[in-house]
């Protein structure tokens, strides 16, 4: 019999802490278990196993990616919108890496779908600021994406050694990535 009070949200919230505070990769079930206080097996009520309780990790994470993300472009534009969508990304996935980890993981489930799209939504509502629609807004976003998440990795395994301004270098990327929108695809 399921404990009171502990439902999927719950456990998917528990791993999410679990998570972000020692990495995706230490995220097992009998560790989230003993942080709930309950066996292993009790944990199978509420999730399919540790590839479930991921994906779930992962549509968790997207969508609150995608609302920190539409805070942030919230009555912006162009490269004000792009400079403030790529902080809240930068600043979600310093914030919550394990969480972050789980939502690089692509997954056919609906809830992940979901949640994606939620996130993707708000990349493509900055793009259509610099006039991209249809496939070449989609390869964009994958852009944008791309050069965001390499900085965030790069920078959460310390591979940028030189004594210059992480947050300078930042910037200067997505000023970049700005010029490059600006010219088109």
């Amino acid at each position: 019999m399921p404990r009171a009070g502990l439902d999927a949200e719950a456990v998917v919230g528990a791993a999410a802490a679990l998570a972000d505070e020692d990495g995706l990769g230490h995220l097992t079930l009998a560790r989230l278990a003993a942080a709930l206080g309950i066996r292993t097996p009790s944990l199978y009520s509420h999730v399919d196993g540790l590839a479930d309780l991921q994906a779930r990790l992962g549509a968790r994470g997207a969508l609150e990616m995608a609302v920190a993300l539409q805070a942030a472009a919230a009555g912006r534009a162009g490269a004000d919108a792009l400079r403030a969508v790529a902080g809240a990304y930068r600043g979600y996935a310093h914030a919550h890496p394990g969480t972050y980890a789980a939502m690089q993981v692509a997954s056919d489930r609906e809830d992940n779908q979901t949640a994606g799209a939620a996130a993707v939504g708000v990349f493509l509502a900055v793009l259509d600021g610099y006039g991209f629609t249809g496939d070449a807004a989609i390869h964009a976003v994958r852009a944008v994406r791309s050069a965001l998440h390499g900085f965030v990795a790069l920078e959460r395994e310390g591979g940028f050694g030189i004594a210059l301004s992480v947050d300078e270098s930042f910037a200067r990327l997505v000023q970049m990535l700005d010029a490059g929108l600006q010219r088109g695809g």
